[in-house]
């Protein structure tokens, strides 16, 4: 089925009927006068009335092709497809990803080389997501403040750009953990499921925000939420000195016993990702999770159509311009003939 996004353009369709109509005619009765020396071609022409030089000449009809499949163009047409179901059972889960400037520490390997913990997130949740067909997915950055990044949705592939467009430091150099549970509370409560889940990922402690993660769990947990932590980061990373070389744990800041408070609180799991395999854990956590029944959604695939009359317009407007190109290119040298006839006839005179 075609729909038109904007049929009002149709409105546009007498517009050059209407300056016709109200642009006066040319000055037929003027003094002055112009030698045409091509005067005896243009007779026949002048004789005929109006409609009949309407009927000899058919460019004024491509004109008006041209003008009507401009204003089709206008009208965007759009080719609407059937219904289509989407799945109606899934899980609704929002994922809250710390980018606090700590996420930059290269504590970690991927494919062998050493890289920070966001671009290893980045790496695993890619995937992550893109397993989760018939799932709802949210996503929410936080650093100093918490940020939704993506509400609930199907699309898989917009949730996979923006994750991996967030940036470290992006939402500020604290971690307000506590306010990313809450965000995402407040977000998921818009939805009728009886289960919801959070998987919080921090390399942290909770040093902003205006609630506590524990306040935070608590609230969860009267809300049936349920929270699943992932604390990532290596327990010891080897770093070079003037002297020699010194191991430390770059993991210091780490706040485990709040994130497995957090998790207690709200019947979820603690999970600890020293590597980026630990980080596959992810994937078992969604194992454990029971799908949940949704609404029913429909989808009608669109698909526009405005290019097709656009370019057809397009070619006949070059078609037409050709044509008139030689049309004048013919008149310009069956003048230069006249005029050397001309002159030839003017020798013989002389």
């Amino acid at each position: 089925m075609i729909h038109f996004e904007w049929p009002l353009a149709l409105l546009l369709l007498p517009l050059p009927f209407i300056f016709r109509a109200l642009l006066p005619e040319a000055n037929t009765n003027s003094s002055a006068a112009l030698k045409v020396p091509f005067f005896s071609q243009l007779t026949p022409l002048g004789s005929l009335t109006g409609l009949a030089q309407h009927q000899q000449n058919p460019k004024l009809y491509v004109l008006l092709v041209i003008w009507l499949l401009l204003v089709i163009s206008c009208t965007q047409p759009t080719w609407v497809g059937e219904p289509v179901q989407l799945p109606t059972n899934g899980r609704d889960l929002m994922l809250a990803v710390d980018v606090s400037p700590s996420m930059e520490e290269k504590d970690l390997k991927l494919n062998g080389n050493n890289v920070d913990r966001l671009t290893v997130l980045k790496h695993v949740m890619s995937d992550f997501i893109a397993r989760r067909e018939g799932d709802r997915l949210g996503l929410i950055i936080f650093g100093s403040q918490a940020y939704l990044q993506a509400p609930l949705t199907l699309d898989r592939i917009t949730l996979n750009v923006l994750l991996d467009e967030a940036q470290t430091g992006i939402a500020g150099r604290a971690t307000a953990i506590g306010d990313a549970i809450g965000l995402a509370l407040k977000r998921l409560l818009q939805k009728p499921q009886e289960k919801k889940v959070l998987v919080l990922i921090t390399d942290g402690e909770n040093t902003a925000g205006e609630i506590t993660p524990i306040k935070a769990a608590e609230l969860a947990a009267a809300q049936n939420l349920t929270i699943y932590t992932i604390g990532i980061g290596a327990d010891s990373m080897v770093v070079p000195g003037f002297f020699s070389s010194r191991k430390v744990n770059p993991s210091k800041n780490l706040d485990e016993d709040m994130l497995k408070k957090v998790a207690s609180l709200t019947n979820g799991q603690y999970f600890r990702a020293r590597t980026s395999q630990d980080l596959n854990k992810i994937y078992a956590i969604l194992d454990k999770l029971e799908p949940v029944e949704g609404e029913q959604e429909l989808y009608r695939p669109k698909k526009t159509l405005y290019h097709w009359p656009l370019g057809i317009a397009w070619v006949l407007g070059l078609l037409t311009a050709f044509s008139h190109l030689g049309g004048l290119k013919n008149w310009f040298h069956r003048s230069a003939e006249n005029n050397d006839v001309a002159k030839a006839s003017e020798g013989k005179i002389q």
